[in-house]
């Protein structure tokens, strides 16, 4: 690998992409690619997917991917949307084996958590220090903590309890597709979530992420919140980014 170069895959639900990224500047270095996720999505189809993406780029240095997953020691133990039968999975050897090279080339990590990192050094987290989480609205609610810059991997704050309903299943920008809320009609449930979350961890800086977030002001300015919110930098190149950065730090003990 290259001293400014490395390669991220983000795999989601609905599609997987890749691509090369500047370290050094914390952006993709050319266009991605995006491949619809296979249906099912089982470990062998994802895996299919994952190499056609790094074989079209023909990369063949470390490489970092991202899971909808709790991810410790590259074994996944849950499964957001993707196949159920991914949880148990040793999902780095899965790839490394798929791609041909050594497992420690392959660093696996979970999505939010990637864009977490990506938004620390590159984004609007950089210089931040204190507790910072990143809340990414999409099909779900996913989170990634941080103090005094440093990752504290694979929370799961959108599953928090609020008002005796799974947090992601009121407050998610799913919820407010399937609904056809209004941004007015719909951030009054994030500011509830967001209240629960700061009676819990006491943060100092939330960064909302997910497709939302390309249209933060139409509801940032509504949130009741005591914490300072601010919109990602890095939008959906994010989990690229941050997977490429987790493999080039080099996997985790």
């Amino acid at each position: 690998m290259g001293n400014t170069r490395g390669f991220g895959v983000d795999i989601g639900g609905s599609g997987i992409k890749g691509g090369l990224v500047d370290l050094e500047a914390g952006a993709l270095d050319g266009e991605r690619l995006r491949i619809p996720t296979p249906q099912p999505s089982t470990p062998d189809a994802v895996a299919e997917v994952v190499a056609e993406i790094v074989e079209k780029f023909g990369w063949e240095g470390p490489l970092g991917v991202t899971l909808p997953c709790v991810v410790k020691h590259g074994v996944a133990s849950t499964a957001a949307n993707v196949d159920k039968g991914w949880i148990g999975t040793d999902a780095a050897a899965l790839f490394a084996h798929r791609l041909g090279r050594p497992v420690e080339d392959v660093v696996v990590l979970n999505d939010a958590d990637a864009a977490g990192i990506a938004e620390m050094r590159f984004g609007a987290g950089k210089g931040r220090d204190g507790l910072v989480v990143l809340l990414t609205f999409g099909t779900g609610i996913g989170s990634a903590l941080f103090l005094d810059g440093r990752l504290v991997p694979n929370t799961e704050f959108g599953h928090l309890e609020v008002d005796g309903h799974d947090a992601e299943t009121r407050a998610a920008a799913s919820v407010k597709e399937d609904k056809g809320l209004t941004w007015a009609e719909w951030t009054p449930r994030v500011s509830r979530y967001l209240g629960v979350l700061e009676n819990l961890i006491w943060p100092d800086l939330v960064i909302a992420g997910g497709g939302v977030s390309k249209k933060a002001e139409k509801w940032l300015p509504l949130l009741d919140v005591r914490t300072e919110v601010v919109a990602a930098a890095l939008k959906n190149d994010a989990g690229i980014v941050g997977a490429a950065v987790a493999a080039a730090r080099g996997p985790r003990p």
